[in-house]
């Protein structure tokens, strides 16, 4: 999780057996397919200079201060189109796995290290296991050409991902497979796959904000110099109650950013959020903050490491959601009066159909 990549403005959700409708990997910061405005049906008049006023668009956010307050919460109309029923999770308790790896020049190396880890995980319980981001190469521009893979291909043009979906399939686990250099045609991605307990391919999400950060004195890295961004949103089934974040945060974002913007997400959203970074190596011409971490539904950290290699097992539990969004009901007091959230793709594919 970097800054570019740990909050990703799409959303995975990853179905098997035992943890339907349970996980969301890559949601955002702020959703890419979205907009904020306020509910045409206030009759309110377009803010003016003096008001709110941020537009960006397809990932734009759109805030416009209504000139008057409306008597009821209207909390219903705050999301357009409404927002989906999460459906109830097949289980209320299920082990996690944050494989923190070290990773080497060694891609051979690196895809067996992945294996055992990703065993050793699922020998101590774990049902969902989560990779860092660029897991099988070194996290550089150079590097990326040459550690890419095939994916759509498989096989031997895709060895990272042959070997995830054997281990999912044989531990009857899911693996949210943190990220590698995907190559197609002649462009390169940063791209992340979701195992089920089938060992198939339940989506494949290409990064969509890169990683591009120029801080004198401190760090310089631009991803967009070798990476091309993805196009699209990925999603798989739906219901959120999980937030994965790999990620590789550095020595300058990490202290800063790391565990702050995933609490606040957790606290934002009152669900888990976990997330996995690569262990820190200092000879490397990239290096990682380490410190993964699963946060609870309250912002409170549960489980983490520091920056060597580690295997951070930590379990989830439903119940925990509810009784925290009951305790606080910030689901309640959205403000359907005042304001709406736009969900631009729903809304669109709706219109199409």
């Amino acid at each position: 999780m970097k800054a570019g990549h740990a909050l990703l403005s799409s959303t995975i959700h990853s179905r098997n057996p035992t943890l339907s409708n349970s996980i969301s990997s890559f949601s955002p910061l702020f959703r890419s397919n979205s907009l904020f405005t306020y509910p045409s049906a206030l009759g309110a008049k377009r803010a003016t200079s003096s008001s709110t006023n941020y537009k960006l668009s397809r990932s734009r956010l759109i805030a416009n201060v209504s000139p008057t307050m409306a008597s009821a919460y209207k909390p219903e109309q705050a999301r357009v189109p409404p927002a989906l029923s999460l459906p109830v999770p097949p289980v209320t308790k299920f082990k996690i796995a944050l494989c923190q790896l070290q990773v080497t020049a060694d891609k051979e190396r690196n895809i067996a290290h992945a294996r055992k880890a990703i065993e050793e995980a699922a020998e101590k319980g774990a049902q969902l296991v989560l990779l860092p981001e660029i897991w099988n190469g070194p996290y550089s521009n150079d590097s990326f050409p040459i550690y890419a893979e095939d994916i759509d291909t498989g096989g031997d043009a895709s060895p990272s991902t042959a070997m995830l979906s054997e281990v999912a399939h044989r531990l009857q686990i899911t693996i949210v497979g943190g990220s590698i250099p995907e190559r197609s045609g002649d462009r390169l991605y940063n791209t992340c796959c979701v195992f089920g307990t089938d060992g198939k391919l339940k989506a494949k999400h290409r990064k969509i904000h890169l990683f591009d950060i120029d801080i004198p004195g401190k760090i310089t890295f631009k991803e967009s110099n070798t990476l091309t961004a993805g196009e699209n949103p990925t999603i798989v089934d739906t219901g959120a109650h999980l937030l994965c974040y790999p990620g590789a945060f550095n020595m300058t974002t990490g202290p800063l950013h790391w565990e702050l913007l995933q609490r606040a997400r957790a606290a934002d959203n009152q669900l888990y959020v976990a997330t996995c970074s690569p262990a820190r190596d200092v000879g490397a011409g990239y290096v990682a903050w380490g410190h993964s971490t699963l946060v609870g539904p309250f912002g409170e950290v549960l489980a983490t490491t520091e920056h060597d290699e580690a295997i951070v097992i930590a379990e989830v539990d439903y119940s925990l959601i509810e009784a925290r969004r009951t305790s606080l009901p910030l689901e309640r007091q959205k403000r359907g009066d005042l304001y709406q959230l736009v969900d631009v793709e729903r809304l669109n594919s709706q219109s199409t159909k």
